[in-house]
This record gives structure tokens, C-alpha cells and sequence, in this order.
């Protein structure tokens, strides 16, 4: 129902109003304008209003339904790492503060360690062991060339070679494992950054004891690529299907629209919401959507049912909506109706009117009590 339309129309009628009147000073017959008789209007041959009524019958409702959903910023759970200390110790130093941004292998904290020192000493001696059984072995194999050692002294000192060389590979991988030795900190072990992102989460301080190698430390969460998750009502679960378009408003910026493409949907309803969980992937270079940020998303959807009609056929009597249906020609009767989506320019009505029904499209207000 815009008012302009009303508006106008109103003037309209006084004028009509104006030019009857007019005509009647002057001793000219003119017909009514309308006549109401128990609900049933009928505009007669000769009322001038039959020249500013429009009338159209209503095709059906197959038509696209727009579908608003509460949405808000996800980080990606893929781009998400927890930061933990393989080992207990002490922190010397944490780098980092909370929401700073930090580049892949950049240092985040410096941990002081029994076991990664033990781990370190442990390459060390298997270092020095596989050092020694390899002289060992060639002196062996030399020895025999000669003809001065049996062959088990070759395969003994093959043999301890062997567990030489396997022992430094293992000790390796552990100090590899535990983030391994460097330059700066030989002793200590450096908490280096995964990926690069954002910190947004911080438990840990210079001087702290770990003592839990399962509790985590801190999170650097990547948000070059975040997911708009909107939220999916029980009743409309099948709706919106994996690649369907979506227009995203959101509420910290709304009068920015972002679009994207259904790239996850949940398989699951949450048991707290009773939603199913809706994702929009979007790429986020400069890293202005922040999770948890809110926003509304809409989709184009197949309309349930009912009709659509234009925006002007709707009028308002103090809270109710009704459209005026020609029963027969030129005699109309008010109909309410319920309303659903609505556009600037069309309404979809779900209960009230069929298809096939003749409604007045422009002009009803003259009719309007």
C-alpha cells in the first residue's frame, strides 16, 4: 500500500466528487458514482469512475518467495588452530597479545623444557652412537678384507649400526616433533605460528608453568575466508539447497550487500534453536567481516501457494488488508486477505484470494470506505 498511490487517487476522487456536483448545478442527469448495497458496490454504466478502475485476473502463485534468515560471522573450523605445548615447562616469554596479527612461523611464545632438553640430549648421544658404530663397521669390514676377522665381528658391528642409525632417526623426529631446535633459543623451544591470522585467543603468560600438554594455549584463527552461517527454521528444512543464491545484509554495515553461493549445509538441527545450520562461504582479503558479526541473509525461494497481486490492489481498513473481487461484472464485494512475503511492487497472498479470481488492481480506493 503506498501512500503516494493513495494519495493520489484521493485527489482523483474529490475531483470527480467536484465535476458531479458541478454537473448537477448545471441540471445535467449523471449517474453515481457507485452504489452499496449490503457489501456488493456496483459502479453502473455512465459512472465516471468505471474509466479509473483497473481489473485483472490473478494468474497463480508459482512465483518466487523472498525468505529472510538471522545469520552471523563464522570463522572457518579449518582455519582454526589451537596453539599447545608439546611438552611442560615454563614460559619464558609469550610474543603474541590478544587480536594481534602474525605471520606464518612467526614465534609466539618460548618455552623452557626438561623434556625437550632431555629430547635434545637424546639426539645428541644417538648422534654420537651412530658416529662411533659407523668407524666401528668400517674397521670391521677392513679388518676382514685382510683376512684377520671372522665374519660374525663384520655382522655384530654391522648389526649395532644398525640400531645406531635407527635410534638418531627416532631421537630426530622427536626433537622434530616437539618443534625442533634453533639458532636463537638452543635450549628452549620456540612456539612458532602455524598459519597466518589473528590471535583470538589468549591463556597463557610470560612466566606461567605447563604443566597440561592438552590445554591449549592460545588460537590463530586465519579469516581470509569466512562462512556467513544463517540459521534455518524446521518448517523450511529442503528450501534452500547447496548452491543457491544469497543476498547478505549485514547489520553492522547494511547498507553494504554481499552475495554468495550456499557452499554447506548442516545435517543435523541444533537441539538448542531447532535450526539447521545454513553456510556462505566468502572470501574476506581485507578482513572486514569479523566473526560474530550479525547479519541477515535472504533467498529467492518457490512461493508456498497463494497469489500474487500488486501492491496498489491492497487496502487497508484500520489493521486489516482486503482487496476489492468482482463478483459479477462491475459489482465488487471486499475480501480480506493474509499477506505474506511483499516487494515494492507486488504481495503474496496466502489466504483469501484463487487463481482465477478478478480483483481491482489500481483504483480500489475510490471505493474504499
Amino acid at each position: 500500500m503506498q501512500q503516494s498511490n493513495r494519495l493520489r487517487l484521493a485527489v482523483l476522487c474529490l475531483c470527480l466528487l467536484m465535476s458531479a456536483c458541478h454537473g448537477a448545478s448545471s441540471d445535467v442527469v449523471t449517474a453515481p458514482m457507485f452504489e452499496d448495497d449490503h457489501g456488493l458496490m456496483t459502479v453502473p454504466a455512465g459512472s465516471p469512475l468505471r474509466s479509473h478502475l483497473a481489473v485483472q485476473s490473478l494468474g497463480g502463485g508459482e512465483g518466487n518467495a523472498v525468505l529472510a534468515l538471522p545469520a552471523a560471522v563464522e570463522a572457518d573450523p579449518a582455519r582454526v588452530t589451537n596453539i599447545l605445548a608439546p611438552v611442560t615447562g615454563r614460559l619464558i616469554s609469550v610474543k603474541v597479545a590478544l587480536g594481534q596479527h602474525v605471520q606464518k612461523g612467526q614465534v609466539l611464545a618460548v618455552l623452557a623444557s626438561g623434556d625437550f632438553a632431555q629430547a635434545l640430549s637424546d639426539a645428541d648421544k644417538a648422534r654420537d652412537a651412530e658416529a662411533l658404530t659407523k668407524t666401528a663397521l668400517e674397521r670391521a669390514r677392513g679388518v676382514q678384507a685382510a683376512g684377520g676377522s671372522a665374519t660374525k665381528d663384520l655382522e655384530a658391528a654391522q648389526s649395532a649400526y644398525n640400531q645406531a642409525e635407527s635410534e638418531l632417526i627416532r631421537a630426530r623426529a622427536r626433537v622434530l616433533a616437539l618443534g625442533g631446535a634453533s639458532a636463537e633459543a638452543p635450549h628452549a623451544l620456540l612456539l612458532k605460528a602455524p598459519q597466518s591470522g589473528v590471535v583470538t585467543f589468549l591463556a597463557a603468560a610470560s612466566g606461567a608453568v605447563v604443566s597440561d600438554p592438552t590445554a591449549t594455549l592460545m588460537t590463530v584463527t586465519n579469516i581470509d575466508r569466512v562462512f556467513v552461517t544463517a540459521n534455518l527454521a524446521e518448517d523450511d528444512i529442503g528450501k534452500v539447497p547447496i548452491g543457491a543464491d544469497a543476498d547478505i545484509a549485514l547489520t553492522a554495515d547494511p547498507g553494504r550487500s554481499l552475495r554468495g553461493r550456499v557452499s554447506e549445509i548442516d545435517a543435523l538441527i541444533q537441539p538448542d534453536t531447532r535450526r539447521q545450520k545454513v553456510r556462505i562461504a566468502l572470501d574476506n582479503p581485507a578482513g572486514r567481516l569479523m566473526p560474530n558479526m550479525y547479519a541477515t541473509v535472504r533467498f529467492s525461494v518457490p512461493a508456498a501457494g497463494g497469489v500474487d497481486v500488486p501492491q496498489s490492489a491492497l487496502l487497508m481498513n484500520n489493521d486489516a488488508i482486503s482487496v476489492l473481487v468482482e463478483v459479477r461484472p462491475w459489482v465488487f464485494q471486499r475480501r480480506a486477505v493474509r499477506i505474506g512475503d511483499e516487494t515494492d511492487k507486488t504481495a503474496h497472498v496466502l489466504s483469501g484470494l484463487k487463481t482465477g479470481d478478478r480483483i481491482i488492481v489500481r483504483g480500489g480506493v475510490l471505493l474504499n470506505d
